[in-house]
């Protein structure tokens, strides 16, 4: 086999700092947080809630709002925090984010939950579930 032909047609392969790969996985699941929400407009009666002031069970006032921004608040920070941070402060960081993220992830699925918010909440936890991971195992420097 020629060597020369071989490395001429592999592809390179560069390898990614974890902060990037962290960051890439928040920004995922920002697009999933969204997509879900939006597509939940499309279910039976959910405009004609939202009109009359309620989502799920709960009222719609400022409190519920600001309640709201503050949970999807987090990963949209996450996204420049994993990139921004230093690693000690990034890895904790993370690994609590994701961590509390979770839950409220799948407390969306309370209710009535269609197809589309299960899948969606299960890729989601994937996603967490690999931030986690990345996190977890942080690249050591050398001693």
């Amino acid at each position: 086999m020629n060597t020369q032909n071989t490395s001429k047609n592999s592809l390179e392969d560069i390898k990614v700092n974890v902060k990037l790969k962290l960051s890439a996985l928040w920004a995922s699941l920002m697009f999933l947080i969204i997509y879900i929400d939006y597509f939940a407009l499309y279910m039976p009666n959910n405009i004609e809630n939202i009109l009359k002031g309620k989502v799920f069970v709960f009222d719609i006032t400022q409190g519920f709002l600001v309640g709201a921004l503050t949970v999807v608040t987090i990963p949209a920070l996450m996204i420049f925090l994993s990139v921004a941070l230093p690693a000690k402060a990034n890895r904790m960081i993370n690994i609590i984010a994701a961590a509390v993220n979770i839950p409220l992830i799948l407390f969306n699925l309370t209710g009535e939950a269609w197809a589309h918010m299960v899948l969606g909440a299960a890729v989601e936890v994937i996603l967490l579930s690999l931030i986690l991971r990345y996190a977890w195992k942080w690249p050591r420097t050398g001693m």
